[in-house]
């Protein structure tokens, strides 16, 4: 599956609201990973092991958001979607391990006992989402975090260049399967509402993940 396969971006309704969210709400608008994937200074080392480790937190349990919404079995006509996103997820967490023990320990920042709480009431929030007994909920949050993967992905990717390992390929599920696996799974008008809130809840934590890294790189040089 090609990451970088394209989709009719005028395909209407419920896609391409999807895609518009993760394009104007994901991590690719923030401006902390705009500054991880630039930054070449003393400093930079140390911000990027930051944010794997913050990443590996929270995605590097199993298991993980993906399996969690296969085992939901909320996913209706996206169900065999869902369960291939979760294998591809299981070599990207694998991926975010090693990486990991690669950048060496997280960096010493203050404030880290509001940084785990901060991070287990987000693990809290992806659980609950992956979870949610209403159709559609679990699968915007499924396909928003596909897609908001690949700016993530570029993160992680730098950071192993500059660790010096090697770079897996990414087997995530392209464009055109996300798109079909919405309008598998959104297929009445209130699944197309619960898909919409649990990819704005997904995109929202992720969110609030890169403000707390730029909030604790801004601590770091005080």
């Amino acid at each position: 599956m090609a990451a970088n396969a394209a989709v009719d971006r005028n395909q209407p309704g419920v896609v391409e609201a999807q895609f518009a969210r993760v394009a104007n709400a994901g991590t690719a608008r923030h401006p902390q990973l705009a500054s991880l994937l630039a930054a070449s200074g003393p400093s930079s080392a140390r911000d990027l092991a930051d944010a794997v480790h913050l990443l590996c937190h929270l995605y590097g349990r199993h298991p993980g958001l993906t399996d969690l919404v296969v085992q939901s079995g909320t996913a209706g006509g996206a169900a065999n979607w869902v369960k291939d996103a979760a294998e591809s997820f299981e070599r990207e967490r694998l991926y975010l391990v090693r990486l990991t023990a690669a950048v060496g320990p997280q960096p010493s920042t203050a404030g880290s006992a509001q940084t785990e709480s901060a991070i287990a009431a987000q693990r809290h929030a992806l659980e609950t989402l992956a979870t949610s007994e209403r159709k559609g909920c679990a699968l915007g949050a499924a396909t928003a975090l596909v897609e908001d993967w690949r700016s993530l992905r570029r993160l992680l990717d730098r950071a192993a260049n500059r660790a010096g390992i090697d770079i897996p390929a990414c087997t995530l599920p392209d464009e055109e399967s996300v798109a079909q696996a919405i309008t598998a799974g959104a297929d009445t008008p209130g699944a197309e509402r619960a898909l919409a809130f649990g990819s704005e809840q997904l995109l929202l934590q992720h969110r609030a993940l890169f403000d707390l890294l730029e909030a604790r790189a801004e601590a770091r040089q005080d």
